[in-house]
């Protein structure tokens, strides 16, 4: 029986961005695979490199070196069925417009109006804003506004997401509800997510696969699969023997421990 088909393949990416001192080096070698229906985190300290290496993936960077590739094709552009989501929800969102027209930005022009509504509806209850559909972003608390960018986003239906640290400025309570949200619209889609975060319990609650990058330039240092059983508890999951060991082999990574 075959495997999982392979979304993402980086191979040997380096990345040289223009500074006052000359080209500086961010990225260096990076080497990684990212397989459908995988959630994959990248974790690593602040200038590592890992916006960088998600704008790479979404194409809106290229590469010095190496190669990235989406379905076995080059990434040149921003790929199609490709979605990015940011931290900064605060601006994502149009004031003017409803949490359902917010929702519907990105199908309207191609979807008609019935079927729009209906991506629409979907959308909205899978991150539990069905009730909420005519408020507007004043309306809304943080991680509501935060649950709108994810509803437009799943409103394409797209076969990745990508996140730049999306719970990164949510209280520690609004965060962890976000993170099973994620989870519950992942069970339900089975659409590939790789997103970036500074918050090493995050990284392993969410991830099939976490990837670490260290140093000035960012380098991989270490890839480890989680094995973590789904469905996940805030609770058990974060106490169970195999979470702690992931944290602890991300924490010596993370600190540069070689033994």
């Amino acid at each position: 029986m075959a495997g999982p088909l392979t979304v993402y393949r980086v191979e040997s990416v380096g990345v040289r961005m223009p500074s006052a001192d000359g080209p500086r080096e961010i990225l260096r070698d990076v080497t990684f695979a990212v397989a459908t229906g995988e959630i994959v985190g990248i974790v690593g300290r602040s200038g590592a490199g890992k916006t960088t290496l998600l704008r790479v993936l979404g194409g809106l960077h290229s590469p010095t070196c190496g190669s990235v590739s989406i379905f076995g094709r080059p990434v040149t552009r921003p790929p199609d069925g490709v979605v990015m989501v940011f931290q900064d929800y605060g601006n994502a969102l149009l004031p003017w417009r409803t949490v359902a027209r917010n929702t519907a930005l990105g199908i309207e022009r191609n979807v008609g109006r019935a079927a729009r509504r209906a991506k629409v509806d979907r959308a909205l209850q899978m991150v539990g804003l069905s009730d909420r559909s005519s408020d507007y972003p004043e309306q809304l608390s943080g991680g509501m506004a935060q649950r709108v960018q994810i509803a437009r986003a799943l409103a394409v239906e797209p076969a990745v997401l990508l996140m730049d640290e999306p719970f990164g400025a949510l209280d520690a309570l609004t965060k962890s509800a976000l993170q099973d949200v994620l989870l519950n619209v992942h069970q339900q889609t089975g659409t590939t997510i790789v997103f970036i975060t500074h918050d090493l319990d995050e990284a392993i609650y969410l991830s099939d696969r976490v990837v670490v990058l260290n140093g000035e330039p960012g380098v991989v240092v270490l890839t480890i699969e989680t094995e973590l059983p789904r469905p996940r508890d805030q609770f058990d999951t974060r106490e169970s023997a195999r979470y702690l060991e992931v944290r602890h082999l991300l924490g010596r990574a993370l600190r540069g421990d070689d033994d």
